[in-house]
């Protein structure tokens, strides 16, 4: 509760008035402060009632990528029986007011209001909670309050389509990835002989029991194992401008392209940050991860404790790393991966020149965004 700078004058004016009005016996000078202190007194007593509100919030959706349209949609119901509300409403959609309408609001009735939410920037928004603000007639006297919670809205990476995926080394009884045209040497089915087919995997024997030509179908078992270890640490990208990292942005991109590509094809995948992870399902991991602040190099360096963890537990076949301009200078720290991963590909992004590989048998992917990430992998023949 606040009195305004009416109100303190209104207050000073009575003490005024009451003090001269009584000292020197005029009575009219004392009805008129006495008048003033009651209307203070009023405008306090107002402004303390507690509206009875009731707020509900939705999202729809709660989980957009980048750019796509998000709306929020507010209904205050007023659920008092006798008094309506007149107020002065605002709603938070992360840092940015929004107002909202209350007023003549009848015992009983609601009113609802629905307002796009910006999902230019990839994060989490939190949404609310409603703040009331309320005043009496006079303007002696202000007062706000929080009504009902929040509510948030992640904002995902934008996921550009990968047509390629790795082939892999681990080998599956399942052969759920079929990279070779004839099959390999895994044995899966019989089927009739078509044109075209070669003689050499002709079944003679089955053929000879039904009457004709069947022929072995075989399949490829390669069953990859990607892991895809993002680079959050501060110091391997730019400085930010006006509050946004593009090079880590494209990364976080990249990343989601590649585990949706993963997913899409049935392959198992592991998502990792070098730096702080705020846990939960890997798109909303995305939207919710920051750049960690520190230094790169040396015993604390956290991707050093990264590459160490991936040795050590072999996560994978596949490792996808993705990284920014300043973190071409840690490729070191993969070479000791090779016996572990015999598939690794790096992505560097906003570099302002080629990569060099940093070791044999790494792919360096040089992109300037998420999109030119995707066609570089594409054209990637190491699967």
């Amino acid at each position: 509760m606040t009195i305004t700078s009416r109100g303190f004058g209104l207050l000073a004016g009575a003490a005024v008035l009451l003090l001269v009005g009584f000292r020197f016996g005029y009575p009219e000078l004392a009805l008129l402060g006495t008048t003033a202190g009651i209307a203070v007194g009023c405008a306090v007593g107002n402004a303390a009632w507690r509206p009875r509100l009731d707020v509900t919030r939705v999202a729809d959706p709660d989980r957009v990528g980048r750019g796509e349209p998000a709306t929020m949609t507010l209904t205050i119901r007023n659920s008092a029986r006798l008094r309506s509300a007149n107020l002065v409403a605002e709603d938070r959609c992360g840092n940015r007011p929004v107002p909202v309408p209350v007023l003549r609001l009848r015992p009983g009735r609601d009113t609802t209001v629905s307002y796009p939410v910006p999902t230019h920037r990839r994060g989490v928004i939190t949404i609310g909670p409603l703040r009331i603000t309320g005043r009496d007639a006079l303007g002696l006297v202000t007062v706000a309050r929080s009504h009902g919670g929040t509510a948030q809205v992640w904002v995902h990476p934008r996921i550009h389509p990968l047509t390629a995926t790795p082939a892999g080394v681990s080998r599956s009884m399942d052969g759920r990835v079929d990279k070779v045209p004839q099959g390999s040497i895994t044995f899966d089915s019989l089927r009739e002989y078509v044109i075209g087919d070669e003689l050499r995997r002709v079944h003679w024997r089955t053929s000879a029991k039904v009457g004709e030509l069947m022929v072995k179908e075989q399949l490829d078992t390669s069953l990859p194992r990607i892991v895809v270890l993002l680079d959050n640490r501060a110091a391997a990208y730019p400085r930010p401008v006006d509050g946004v990292v593009e090079t880590f942005e494209s990364a976080c991109e990249a990343a989601a392209s590649v585990v949706v590509a993963a997913r899409r094809e049935d392959l198992p995948v592991t998502m990792l940050l070098v730096g702080t992870d705020p846990g939960g399902e890997f798109l909303d991991r995305l939207a919710a991860t920051e750049l960690t602040p520190g230094t790169r190099g040396g015993d604390d360096d956290p991707l050093r404790t990264a590459t160490l963890r991936l040795r050590q537990e072999r996560l994978g076949d596949t490792l996808v790393f993705l990284t920014g301009p300043a973190g071409r200078a840690d490729l070191g720290y993969l070479n000791g991966l090779r016996s572990a991963y015999p598939s690794v590909v790096v992505g560097v992004f906003g570099a302002d020149g080629p990569t060099p590989a940093g070791g044999a048998g790494l792919v360096v992917v040089d992109a300037a965004d998420g999109a030119e990430f995707a066609a570089e992998w594409d054209g990637v023949r190491r699967w």
